[in-house]
């Protein structure tokens, strides 16, 4: 039956981080002058009562890893450094400029690339600079994703000091001819290494992030590490499908055959293997393809209903405004989205004239914000509902009949005013999701713009 419903309903789909998905946002209608309007009055409406989140974007690494579809400069010149962050400072001065009162900062995360690429003192540098200008949130959550082959005892100390209580490593796999494939070589005991030191220091969540459907991966290689992954006890982890893009620019997944790839049933054994395992040692599904400890604070999001989707994935808190910095980052201030030059050149140039490096966005209308909420409901807690007049739509009765295959396959529930994602029908909310999404259901793209769905 399994199988069956994954030969049903994988297709191509987006990952539902935002709505309008970014393929879908129109540029015509967006400016820079109306992005900033609108964060403006984002930052006004809830910078004192949530406070906002920071993306920054530090996009070097040393090597190229080729599952990855992330932006990123492959270099092992360490002089880049200095320069990105001081663009970065420059960035967010151009932010500050924009609003009456301190940000408070509810959350910053630094991802990439490899964060961890940067020296200790330079990070500190970076954050200490963005907090002399800012004040700090009740509950702030700082993060990074941290490399286990080069993070050092003293880039989880520096961080540590300057307010940072949780990283995520990348590990993707253990087996050494998956890791070979997506040239990524990091023995278990470099995880464990950088796993205990981080908590010797005091780091109160420290994540790990697994892909199944790997180049040559099987269903054993998925086990094994699994098996491992329980031996550290990583208090959340992210156990999500390879998304296969072969068709961005810059990656390096052009590699790779499709015949490399693990079939869509074999993905889907995959994930419920995993899924088991982590189970049977009290690890909780958190929204899509995340997992967490009772004690870990994605739970406890889950558990008090403030869990939280945008362009970091999921998140513990959520803040009506964050604010991306550096290349290719994306800002969202709700009410619109906007996508920093993905080239460092074009950045550097664009803030040296004291312009925000913004390229593309969108500006939500009415419909669009409706959207949003039933997809961040259905993406966040498997549900939604109408049941209040502003969350009706005029297309909802056709999204309804989308959705009645699903509910004959046992994979939701429709009321009268709500939608339920049952527990079979977790492994498919990316369909679900699609069923409400209007623009894309206007235009059926022409060619594959996004991952499978399995």
């Amino acid at each position: 039956m399994l199988n069956s419903l994954v030969n049903k309903y994988n297709i191509a789909g987006p990952r539902y981080t935002s709505y309008p998905t970014v393929p879908y946002w129109n540029n015509e209608t967006f400016s820079t002058e109306k992005w900033k309007s609108t964060l403006v009055q984002s930052f006004n409406e809830s910078n004192a009562k949530e406070g906002i989140s920071i993306y920054i974007h530090l996009p070097f690494c040393e090597s190229l890893c080729t599952f990855c579809g992330c932006n990123k400069r492959i270099t092992k010149q360490h002089s880049v450094e200095s320069p990105y962050i001081k663009a970065l400072l420059k960035e967010w001065r151009l932010y500050l400029d924009l609003f009456d009162e301190k940000p408070v900062i509810k959350e910053l995360h630094l991802g990439g690339g490899t964060p961890t690429f940067f020296s200790p003192e330079h990070l500190k540098y970076l954050i200490l600079k963005i907090l002399k200008t800012s004040e700090l949130a009740v509950g702030h959550e700082f993060s990074f994703e941290g490399h286990p082959n080069n993070t050092t005892e003293a880039h989880l100390q520096a961080l540590y000091d300057v307010g940072f209580r949780r990283v995520s490593y990348g590990v993707q796999d253990y087996n050494e001819t998956v890791q070979k494939a997506i040239h990524r070589i990091q023995p278990f005991e470099n995880v464990k290494r950088a796993t205990e030191m981080a908590r010797k220091i005091g780091y109160t969540s420290v994540g790990h992030d697994i892909i199944f459907g790997l180049p040559f991966q099987t269903l054993e290689h998925v086990t094994e590490t699994i098996l491992k992954t329980k031996e550290l006890l990583p208090d959340r982890l992210a156990f999500y499908s390879y998304a296969h893009v072969p068709w961005i620019k810059g990656n390096g997944q052009r590699g790779f055959k499709d015949s490399d790839l693990p079939s869509a049933e074999l993905k889907r054994q995959q994930y419920e293997t995993g899924k088991q395992l982590l189970a049977e040692v009290g690890y909780e599904e958190i929204g899509m393809d995340h997992f967490a400890l009772t004690t870990d604070t994605l739970h406890q999001s889950m558990e008090n209903g403030n869990l939280h989707r945008n362009f970091m994935g999921y998140t513990a808190s959520k803040t009506q405004a964050m604010i991306g910095l550096g290349v290719s980052s994306i800002s969202d201030s709700w009410y619109g989205f906007a996508q920093n030059v993905k080239d460092i050149e074009s950045y550097y140039s664009l803030l040296k004239d004291d312009s925000i490096p913004v390229f593309r966005g969108h500006i939500l209308n009415n419909e669009d914000l409706i959207i949003r909420r039933h997809i961040l409901n259905l993406m966040c807690q498997f549900e939604t509902n109408w049941t209040k007049s502003h969350l009706y739509f005029d297309e909802l009765p056709d999204v309804l009949i989308r959705l009645k295959e699903m509910e004959k396959d046992g994979l939701l529930v429709i009321d009268s005013n709500s939608i339920q994602v049952t527990e079979k029908g977790r492994p498919f909310v990316r369909n679900v999701c699609m069923a409400f999404d209007m623009l894309l259901q206007r235009k059926k793209p022409d060619t594959q713009l996004f991952s499978m769905t399995v």
